[in-house]
């Protein structure tokens, strides 16, 4: 097991890797987010949904996943059709724009870890790659699971009464 000096290095390198999706996010196009980029991204892999589904797997709650397609569907990226089994329901669908939007992100986003990853090679990037996934898969989902903080740190969090 590592020592606590590891967790404690692993945890200021995560908090870095912030600076890394900022710069991503600079790469998006002015007429796509973040946010957007998530939808039509999530979307492309998992294909139609309904928009709970999608606030599930965005983690975020139902007004900001609807800002979000609304944004898109006013870009004709998306559309919203009628749920055969359940007419009250909408699903998301991709249009062949929002699939054109797709391809432009992976592009944008390929070619700016090509230009400051050049220097690695191809074992260390498939390294990042495996040891990334395995990082996500150790936490699972994020949203179901409620963090337990050690006792100490739980008590310092709870309101102290006047």
């Amino acid at each position: 097991m590592a020592e606590q000096a590891q967790y404690e290095e692993l945890a200021r390198q995560l908090s870095a890797v912030g600076a890394v999706k900022r710069d991503m996010a600079r790469i998006l196009p002015p007429d796509c987010p973040a946010g957007s980029a998530a939808v039509l991204t999530l979307l492309g892999r998992h294909g139609d949904m309904r928009m709970s589904k999608l606030a599930e797997l965005l983690a975020v709650d139902m007004s900001v996943t609807s800002r979000h397609v609304a944004h898109v569907a006013a870009r004709g990226w998306i559309e919203r059709l009628p749920d055969p089994a359940d007419k009250r329901s909408r699903l998301l669908r991709l249009t062949p724009a929002g699939l054109h939007q797709i391809d432009e992100l992976s592009r944008r986003t390929t070619h700016l870890l090509t230009e400051r990853l050049s220097h690695w090679t191809d074992d260390e990037v498939g390294q990042l790659i495996r040891l990334m996934g395995r990082l996500r898969d150790d936490f699972g989902d994020c949203r179901s699971a409620p963090v337990r903080l050690p006792a100490p740190l739980a008590e310092q969090s709870a309101p102290v009464a006047p």
